[in-house]
């Protein structure tokens, strides 16, 4: 008896006696208690903060980007004095995909910024575990609404601090203190740009939402 992809280990045996490898698996072959856990996770923060870059850094797929060019119309309501290079901006969301483990996936959606583009965040918070709140500590009030949008919805949240170059170095308490979160809530500092960092907050993120969950 042979086994379809068996190495794998994601399809249980082929009940076939003489299997076709040129057939396709049939999803009686499927074996669904071995398949990864997808968990979809939200990147929330404000104008400018880094969620599109924070999203590309870590997918493992080309990343799903709805960004439009920023025109003079704008100029009166998104503030570009701490990102004087940004000349693009999300409309709607980024999306990626990064495998944790054999048995865990996490899809990333990361929010548009903008208050013009709010009302996308009830439609990408359906289904989420938990949110990563991005935040510049040149900015920290930038913040603030995506704090209070996950408290109201009672989602998991941790605090990432996109540390950007030539800013000055806090401490997770420190900005702990400043956001006057919980001290429950995860508190890192990481650099959107650096794969690594991106990583230890989803991770640090999963396990505060394991832990939060109600046994």
């Amino acid at each position: 008896m042979g086994s379809a992809v068996s190495e794998t280990g994601l399809f249980s045996a082929n009940t076939d006696p003489d299997p076709n490898p040129d057939e396709p698996v049939q999803p009686w072959q499927y074996d669904r208690s071995r398949a990864p856990v997808a968990v979809k996770v939200l990147v929330a923060g404000g104008f400018g903060v880094g969620k599109t870059t924070f999203v590309g850094s870590v997918s493992e797929i080309r990343p799903l980007r709805t960004e439009a060019v920023m025109t003079e119309a704008a100029a009166p309501t998104d503030d570009l004095s701490a990102t004087p290079d940004k000349h693009t901006t999300t409309v709607a969301m980024d999306f990626g995909r990064v495998t944790l483990d054999d048995d865990l996936v996490l899809y990333v959606y990361g929010t548009p910024g903008q208050e013009r583009f709010w009302f996308m965040w009830d439609d990408l918070v359906r289904g989420a575990v938990g949110g990563i709140v991005l935040a510049d500590t040149r900015r920290l009030r930038d913040c603030f609404p995506a704090l209070d949008y996950f408290e109201s919805c009672g989602l998991p949240y941790a605090v990432a601090v996109n540390h950007f170059e030539g800013t000055p170095s806090y401490a997770p308490d420190d900005v702990r203190e400043a956001l006057t979160i919980p001290a429950r809530v995860p508190v890192v500092i990481m650099d959107a740009r650096r794969r690594v960092t991106v990583l230890e907050s989803l991770m640090t993120l999963v396990g505060h939402a394991l832990d939060s969950t109600p046994e």
